[in-house]
């Protein structure tokens, strides 16, 4: 999964932000906002989106579904619909199995440099 958490934790974050954590486009994140009602950023009175770490974790749950598991949109949004707990578990695996994935990556280059 492509998310970078190198940024310290703050309140609110931009849809620019978000969408670098991502890897995704500002403007598909705006999409995902129409079509999952769980993303619902808070907007300032000239319409800029604050992102809060509850509506990360749903663009997260989001992400995982469409991007890494390959759903589409509306079979995304029944699983969101009708469990969302286990989306929630599956999307923690995924994560932990990718940064391992990740980790044994790097380890087989650093061994192939001793050989």
């Amino acid at each position: 999964m492509a998310l970078r958490t190198e940024k310290p934790k703050k309140l609110y974050y931009s849809i620019k932000e978000v969408a670098q954590m991502f890897d995704v486009t500002e403007s598909l994140l705006r999409y995902w906002e129409t079509e999952f009602p769980q993303i619902k950023p808070k907007t300032t009175g000239n319409r800029v989106r604050q992102y809060t770490e509850n509506d990360i974790n749903e663009i997260r749950n989001v992400y995982n579904l469409v991007k890494v598991r390959g759903f589409k949109i509306a079979a995304a949004r029944k699983m969101l619909h009708h469990s969302k707990k286990n989306v929630d578990s599956n999307t923690q695996v995924m994560e932990r199995l990718i940064r391992v994935r990740d980790d044994l990556k790097d380890l087989k280059k650093q061994l192939d440099y001793l050989t």
